[in-house]
Order: C-alpha cells, then structure tokens, then sequence
C-alpha cells in the first residue's frame, strides 16, 4: 500500500505543540505529514491571503489526506474552513483529530465525511488514517 501523504490543519496559535507532536510521531515513518509551518493571523480576505493560499494549496493537492487538528478554536477559524474545503474539492480523505471530545468541529469536516479520531493519541490516530 502507496504511503500516506498527510497535510496537517490546525490552529497555529492554540494548537501548535499537537501539530508538533504528531511530526515527532511522524520519525516512525508511517506517516508523511505535510504542513504549512507558518501563522495565518492574515485575515482569509487580506491583501495577502491569496499569497499565503499561493502557499498552501499545493501542500493540499500532493497530499492523500488532510488531517485537522480540532482544538477549541478550529470550528471558528476561517483559515482552517478553507483548507478543508480545498481538500474536499480536491477529493481528498479528511480526518478529524479531536484534542478534547467537547470541542466543537468544523462544519466541513462533518458535512464531508471525515474519518474520526475522538482522543489525541497515537494508536486513535492511526487507526483513523489506516481506516480513512
């Protein structure tokens, strides 16, 4: 079976050190995590989104899978709404990572048909991306 190949959303100002726990995950080489590494405080609708979006849609479209982290604030980030939908158009599989079970999940995610993980571990996740 081809490797998968997985973009990361998250949060880059809430959820940054569970991004970074999944790429020390990620030395087992049973993932390739993919990943803007940069903050999205630009509004989606600023002078220089289109850049950023320049930035990260191709990270999107070589990936198999989009994976988001779904921390407290995911639900309400219009960045991360665009990289789902991006993925979703590109018919890539979605998975969705819940840090706490209560967060509250991007509407795409649901909407679309994402794979689950309920719990941030490592044996959840795997068996989401394996099952996805």
């Amino acid at each position: 079976m081809a490797k998968k190949i997985i973009f990361i959303s998250f949060d880059y100002d809430n959820d940054a050190a569970y991004k970074n726990l999944l790429l020390a995950w990620d030395k087992n080489k049973e993932f390739d995590f993919e990943l803007y590494n940069g903050s999205l405080k630009e509004a989606i609708n600023s002078t220089n989104a289109p850049y950023i979006k320049s930035k990260i849609k191709p990270l999107i479209l070589k990936a198999s899978h989009l994976l988001c982290i779904v921390g407290k604030q995911s639900a309400s980030s219009a960045w991360i709404n665009w990289e789902i939908q991006t993925a979703v158009e590109a018919k890539k599989k979605l998975i969705g990572v819940k840090i706490e079970k209560a967060h509250l999940s991007p509407s795409p995610l649901i909407s679309n048909g994402a794979t689950w993980a309920l719990s941030f571990n490592f044996d959840a996740i795997k068996k989401a991306v394996e099952s996805s």
